[in-house]
């Protein structure tokens, strides 16, 4: 149901886009814009104002999330919501006024996003039936960019076990894409503790199956512990209760061996942390527990010998391709080299996954995340490293691979071409390791497989792929627009197997071209030849 703006090149054909799906939302439904996108991407460098998106829609309401630290509503939205002269700014927010005290519609967070996010679950919801075709909508355009699995850090917002009707009766139904682990979020500041003692007593790590599993606690432990990523703002100090209301829910995860991790932006925080679970492990030993620092942008070597003496790893995203000119403002050029220090975490033998952080303010695309490892470019094409801290294609296509599988505890399935892992693989439309830099983020898959089964077909392999309803509602922007993420791929033929995206060598029976034998007549079964462990399977292992 959302709009996207991610790979627009102008602003002019973001607000054509904004004003054509007004026109096809119904009351009360909102257009909503959250994640994917930077004014830098633009070619006028610049925000929408207010008055460009009330031209554009009128009377639709719609909110636009920019970042970690805005939110723009127009008129219309204003009105639905009822903020007036009148309404008081929320915590940790700001609701920008005009000089006689009238709402602009925009929104500041400042510094917590709490603000950004309250204001969009106010949006009407879909109904079941369209969250779940939503969701499948969704896998499939994930399957569409190579991707076979996923972890679910949670996210604000997200009732568990409520929240999880949809996501479980896919399950159900054996239509699920996507492999998914996920973990459990506190969603209630005050009551963290309660939720966990609660799910630690009828709930296990690991609970589930290869499709879908508890991964474990996080990313927000207590809601003290939140150090809001937003770099129009200073960073946040946290509160001194920070401490003992971690401490006692570590204390808990670690004596029930729940693995957990912690959204973490800033190495002030993170310092704060490991004092926190470096105390626990004396008292509760860690004992191969694994635990994850999320984000870690301005990490210190010190904090990242820490984290690997207590074995913890590190979860890197592009959260710097969106807003690295917002850091460079605040922290200067220099800063920005090493943020997040990527090389040298791996030079320290740290755990190392890497990821997108997406939907909200990050792209999901990971092409595009890739694109910003190997060059070192925001999306708005400033450079943020230099040689120190870039990474060669083979080791950032290696975090994406079997460094993530470490975060899910799945290194013997995944992330390798092994005996025993996952058959689960993508055949891409480009050559990774030989196309020119600039046209990565192109990247799609011309085929994905997961557990054997084809999930995307696309090309000379569109014969393949697996029939998928309309997007629900008919009014859906995927039924307006073609897919956000796409690229003009120089190559639509397939070059490059994938495991989870990538395989080092090509099938000695069928050149990765499987389509071939499947369509070659032979006594056997139809069912078992397009198989991809059937009687011509290939003896290519993936995660």
């Amino acid at each position: 149901m959302e709009l996207r703006w991610e790979g627009e090149p102008s602003l002019s054909t973001a607000l054509e886009k904004l004003r054509i799906q007004a026109q096809v939302t119904p009351p009360p439904q909102w257009v909503r814009i959250v994640g994917g996108w930077s004014e830098f991407q633009f070619s006028e460098r610049r925000m929408p104002t207010i008055q460009e998106i009330n031209a554009a829609a009128p009377e639709t309401p719609v909110f636009i999330l920019h970042l970690y630290g805005r939110a723009m509503l127009n008129r219309a939205a204003l009105q639905v919501l009822g903020i007036t002269s009148k309404t008081s700014n929320p915590p940790g927010g700001v609701i920008e006024r005009d000089s006689a005290g009238q709402p602009t519609g925009m929104l500041i967070a400042k510094p917590s996003a709490l603000i950004l996010y309250s204001t969009l679950a106010q949006g009407p919801a879909l109904s079941k039936e369209h969250q779940y075709n939503s969701s499948r909508q969704f896998m499939r355009e994930l399957n569409r960019l190579g991707v076979t699995s996923v972890i679910d850090a949670g996210g604000g917002g997200q009732q568990f076990p409520d929240d999880y009707d949809v996501i479980n009766q896919l399950h159900a139904n054996n239509e699920l894409t996507v492999r998914i682990a996920y973990n459990l979020f506190a969603q209630k500041k005050g009551e963290e503790l309660n939720d966990y003692q609660n799910w630690v007593e009828y709930l296990n790590y690991g609970d589930g199956d290869d499709m879908l599993r508890l991964n474990g606690a996080g990313e927000n432990l207590a809601w003290s512990a939140a150090d809001f990523e937003n770099f129009l703002e200073p960073r946040p100090d946290l509160p001194v209760i920070m401490e003992s209301e971690l401490e006692d829910i570590v204390s808990l995860l670690v004596s029930k061996r729940w693995p957990f991790r912690i959204h973490a932006t800033y190495d002030e925080t993170i310092s704060r942390f490991l004092n926190v679970f470096e105390k626990v492990d004396r008292e509760t030993p860690f004992n191969g527990l694994r635990f994850i620092i999320d984000h870690a942008e301005t990490i210190s070597e010190h904090n990242i010998a820490r984290v690997k003496a207590l074995g913890g790893g590190i979860a890197v995203q592009h959260r710097m391709a969106f807003q690295g000119e917002y850091f460079i403002d605040r922290y200067g050029k220099d800063a920005a080299k090493q943020t997040p220090p990527i090389s040298k975490m791996l030079e320290m033998g740290v755990p190392v996954g890497a990821g997108t952080d997406a939907t909200r303010v990050a792209s999901y695309n990971p092409w595009v995340a890739l694109y910003w490892m190997v060059s070192g470019n925001t999306i708005g094409h400033t450079q943020l490293y230099d040689e120190a801290n870039l990474l060669d294609r083979e080791t950032a296509l290696y975090l994406w691979t079997k460094g993530s599988s470490w975060f899910s505890g799945e290194e013997e399935v995944k992330g390798s071409i092994a005996p025993e892992a996952y058959a689960d693989f993508a055949v891409l439309s480009d050559d990774f390791f030989k196309m020119e830099e600039a046209q990565i983020p192109s990247i799609n898959s011309v085929m994905t497989v997961v557990g054997g089964s084809i999930v995307h077909g696309s090309g000379d392999f569109s014969s393949f792929n697996p029939p998928l309803p309309p997007a629900m509602p008919d009014w859906s922007p995927v039924n307006q627009f073609n897919l956000p993420s796409s690229g003009t791929s120089k190559n639509e033929r397939p070059r490059q197997f994938s495991t989870h995206s990538c395989c080092d060598s090509a099938c000695s029976v069928h050149g990765h071209n499987h389509v071939i034998a499947w369509q070659t007549p032979l006594p056997i079964d139809d069912k078992s030849k397009s198989a991809f462990w059937g009687a011509i399977g290939c003896s290519c292992f993936s995660i």
